[in-house]
This record gives structure tokens, sequence and C-alpha cells, in this order.
């Protein structure tokens, strides 16, 4: 009989770094999705209302990010936002996700 029978192995500790030294941070206020078979599209940007034909306001989406994921990544950040919601929702209040005023989520209480 092995001596390693009936032990389980040991599980080797990884340091992880944080390298942030290239990172660049923008504001988004809305998102747009796309998929193909292999990947999920994320478009990050600005809803800006200009005027348009005849003074009409339009909006335009100005994209200012693309983060393009596998589906696993994808899945892994559906449920890490899921997570960071449930926890300030739980600390705050309901999100209400009619219209907002002034950039703040308007939060029911």
């Amino acid at each position: 009989m092995s001596e390693t029978q009936g032990q389980q192995p040991q599980q080797q500790q990884i340091q992880l770094r944080i390298d942030e030294s290239k990172m660049g941070t923008t504001y988004a206020n809305t998102i747009r999705t796309s998929t193909t078979q292999d990947e999920v599209v994320l478009d990050f940007g600005m809803n800006l209302p200009v005027p348009g034909p005849d003074n009409q306001p339009v909006l335009v989406f100005a994209v200012g990010s693309r983060v393009v994921l596998n589906w696993a990544g994808a899945k892994r950040l559906a449920i890490s936002l899921g997570q960071v919601v449930r926890q300030f929702e739980e600390r705050n209040g309901e999100i209400n996700l009619g219209p907002r005023q002034g950039g703040q989520p308007r939060i029911s209480q």
C-alpha cells in the first residue's frame, strides 16, 4: 500500500501580484453586448444627447472601451457582478433601474 493513499494532495499557494501600471480608467453610462460562438463582446461608452435634424434630439452612443471575453470569463464576470450588486443592495436598498438624475443610482428604501 502506498504512503500517499488516502491522503489529500497538498494545495500549492500561489502569490498574486496585480500590475496596474498600464491600466486606464473610464466612465461608462451604457453598455452594448454582442456575441459569437466563442466570445462575448462588451462595448462600454456614453450616451450623449446631440441635436439632430430639425433640432430633434438624437442619442449618440460613443464607445470608449471594448472588452472581449470567452464564455467562461463572461460567466465569472456575471457571477461576480451579481454578488457585488446583491451586497450593495443589502446595505443600501434596491437599485431602481428607472430614469436617473444627476448620474447617481436611485435607491429604493
